[in-house]
């Protein structure tokens, strides 16, 4: 039997087949009809038909299709509640589709919920029951995996882990308070620390990576930089790891996770990350050398985490 995962996003929307062994087998995407929640509901079906028909299999051969839908959902009632960038209200998702295909089984979720249930099903934590997974992007998003099931609180809204503060009176986030997770340990964060750096240090080997860019300030620089040994490069690093690894480890704290996994652009950095970090978080780790801690890894599933996370909805 096969599953079908949707990953809405502002810019296009992919549907993937995925079979018993968490296999992507298939997918296809075409762009965002925003402000069109019909018109998307129509490509979703659209594209699972193109799919079927090119794997010669049936509707019957399907289990059941999942969203990730990047707002609010309501999953009891089939709901699409609220999307901002796509203009959605209360959209009746599951209806609307039901009425395209004979699938009966469908499932909606956050985004970046359902890209975290991919990577703790199908990805570098695959085979853990209990599960933090971090995105590190524009903003930090993630999800929790508790007992191999996403944990979405009383009003599906849970999993907001860039928003609990870390610095008191800290930056201002776009969420309203001041200090957020999101604001330090984000890849927007590191590259306000790496322009200050680059502000605070005008021999720093930084510059020149810079210059090599055009003049663009990115995530990578410092990192670069540090590794050729450049003193103001690892300042910079060592105050993100110090913000990255606070916001972890009261993660780790509440929840006790097998694995912690990181994902997002930052995380492509792999070991050259999770190295230095580990034992900054670990330290600060209640039961550290006691209990047994979390291993710490970086997201393998990249872009079709969402995709199959979404077909994983509901299993």
């Amino acid at each position: 039997m096969y599953r079908i995962g949707v990953d809405i996003g502002g810019t296009n929307v992919a549907v993937g087949i995925m079979d018993e062994d968490f296999r992507l087998v298939k997918k296809k995407s075409t762009p965002t009809a925003k402000d069109d929640p019909h018109g998307i509901a129509d490509a979703i079906a659209s594209l699972t038909r193109d799919l079927l028909f090119e794997l010669d299999a049936s509707f019957d051969e399907v289990a059941g299709l999942g969203i990730g839908f990047p707002g609010i959902v309501d999953d009891k009632k089939g709901l699409a509640v609220y999307a901002n960038n796509l203009g959605f209200r209360n959209f009746p998702f599951a209806a609307e589709l039901r009425r395209r295909m004979p699938i009966s089984e469908i499932h909606l979720d956050n985004d970046a919920n359902a890209a975290a249930l991919g990577e703790a099903k199908a990805g570098a934590a695959r085979g853990a029951e209990n599960v933090i997974v971090i995105t590190l992007g524009t903003g930090v998003g993630g999800g929790i995996i508790i007992g191999g099931r996403l944990y979405t609180g009383s009003n599906a809204v849970a999993g907001e882990l860039g928003h609990m503060v870390i610095e008191r009176g800290g930056y201002p986030c776009s969420c309203g308070r001041c200090g957020c997770f999101e604001v330090y340990a984000s890849a927007t964060g590191l590259v306000r620390m790496t322009r200050e750096g680059l502000d605070a240090h005008p021999e720093s080997a930084m510059h020149a990576l810079v210059a090599k860019r055009n003049g663009k300030v990115s995530g990578r620089v410092p990192f670069e930089a540090a590794r050729a040994g450049d003193a103001a490069a690892k300042a910079v690093l060592d105050k993100y790891l110090s913000y990255l690894a606070c916001g972890i480890s009261n993660l780790i704290n509440i929840f006790q996770p097998e694995v912690v996994v990181i994902g997002g652009g930052i995380s492509g950095e792999g070991e050259k990350l999770i190295e230095p970090l580990t034992p900054i978080v670990l330290r600060e780790c209640y039961g550290n050398g006691i209990v047994k801690m979390p291993v710490l890894r970086t997201a393998t599933l990249g872009n079709d985490a969402g995709i199959i996370g979404a077909a994983c909805l509901g299993m």
